[in-house]
């Protein structure tokens, strides 16, 4: 959305930001709909409240804001300097991942293809920026081929690692809503042969 204003707005050399971009709303809000379809309640308002914040009010207001308190080359930078910072967001979020991937020794929440073609658009995105002279989509798009090389080197290290698994502990809640409680097995006679005590 942010990307598609900012085409409007520059109008130059626009039409190859509009068409992905738009393509991009489409496939996101399939992603979107699909995730409140099937999510539990609790997530599933959080989202909601979290798309009519952002989406909604924040969108609009920056939208009504540089619309009528901004005017040419200001507009434009103001609008370019948003989608720049929304842009490196997007590049970095998977990065949280990395923490979770070194301690688990799993890549299972950090598919190698998914950092592999993010790289290529980074380089691809950058190299339009750059000949059309368009920092603000050149600049972001250079951390964003750092980031994904980071995360490829991290996939090629721990890709082949034995995953550690961690056991839940005493009480803790399953994603099903069940509670499970740990009971550490003892040296008591009575209960020799027995299996470790758990409560589903």
């Amino acid at each position: 959305m942010l990307w598609i204003y900012y085409a409007f707005v520059k109008r130059e050399s626009a039409l190859l930001l509009i068409t992905i971009n738009t393509f991009g709303i489409v496939v996101e809000s399939a992603y979107i709909i699909m995730f409140l379809i099937y999510a539990p309640k609790k997530q599933r308002l959080s989202t909601i409240k979290l798309l009519l914040l952002l989406n909604v009010f924040g969108f609009g207001a920056m939208l009504l804001s540089t619309l009528y308190l901004s005017k040419g080359a200001k507009r434009l930078a103001i609008i370019g300097w948003i989608c720049l910072v929304f842009n490196i967001s997007v590049f970095a979020a998977p990065l949280f991942v990395i923490s979770k991937v070194i301690r688990s020794r799993s890549v299972e929440y950090m598919p190698f293809f998914l950092s592999f073609f993010l790289t290529i658009n980074a380089v691809m995105w950058f190299f339009y920026g750059l000949l059309l002279r368009d920092y603000y989509v050149a600049l972001p798009n250079t951390l964003g081929f750092v980031f994904g090389i980071i995360q490829m080197v991290v996939y090629l290290i721990y890709r082949n690692a034995t995953p550690v698994v961690e056991a839940p502990m005493k009480g803790q809640e399953l994603s099903g809503g069940h509670i499970i409680d740990v009971v550490k097995i003892g040296t008591d006679p009575n209960r020799a042969g027995g299996g470790a005590g758990s409560k589903v």
